[in-house]
């Protein structure tokens, strides 16, 4: 993220809390960059789609990696906020900073999605197709920007919602008994939310197509 990319942030409400910008003022002083933290971020984000991806295959430490995921998930999130405060609040920011805000964030979320289609009680057609929803979600904000109006990052199946609906069902598995884990149709917890995640990506797409559309003629108006 460059210096001056105020406009397509993501708007984040914990971003104008007391520990969120003493945190952020502290990494700017470590000299760590903002492209550092998005590249953590990713890794993180990879790593909690790996975590789920191995619960099927590793069955005496299922509860632990379940655990893991929305530890994971939850640091990626904040080093979504910290990566654009360092970049924007105290100037750190680079002319490919855009890149390195956008691409771990795709990757990211392909990796959790494949990944919980992957786990146990997923679905793994459910993974990848929510993996292209998350992406086509994505496509329609650059879209529209391109196009010339205002980021949209509204939901109600924006990167937030995905990432932490997922975490809380991997976060719901390993603490509950197996006998309150639901199957319909033979898909799981994780699988059922993934098709959610479909069906939520379509809406959210819709809706900001038609906010974009509707800027878009007015401004030509």
């Amino acid at each position: 993220m460059s210096n001056e990319d105020f406009s397509n942030r993501r708007p984040i409400p914990a971003r104008k809390t007391g520990p969120a910008i003493a945190f952020a003022r502290t990494l700017a002083e470590a000299g760590i960059t903002p492209n550092q933290i998005s590249l953590f971020g990713m890794a993180c984000g990879i790593g909690s789609g790996v975590a789920l991806f191995l619960t099927p295959h590793l069955p005496g430490i299922q509860w632990l990696l379940l655990i893991l995921c929305p530890i994971l998930v939850v640091t990626r999130g904040l080093c979504n906020m910290f990566d654009g405060m360092v970049a924007v609040e105290h100037g750190k920011g680079s002319p490919v900073g855009l890149l390195y805000n956008e691409l771990p964030d795709r990757l990211s979320d392909v990796a959790l999605m494949v990944g919980a289609g992957y786990a146990v009680s997923g679905d793994p057609l459910g993974g990848w197709a929510a993996s292209c929803m998350a992406l086509f979600v994505t496509y329609v904000r650059a879209a529209g920007t391109m196009a010339g109006a205002p980021p949209d990052f509204g939901g109600p199946m924006a990167k937030q919602e995905r990432m932490f609906s997922l975490a809380a069902c991997a976060f719901y598995l390993a603490v509950t008994p197996a006998s309150w884990h639901p199957v319909i149709g033979g898909i799981g917890l994780l699988g059922l939310m993934l098709w959610i995640i479909v069906i939520g990506g379509a809406v959210t797409s819709v809706l900001r197509l038609r906010r974009i559309a509707a800027y878009l003629m007015k401004k030509g108006g």
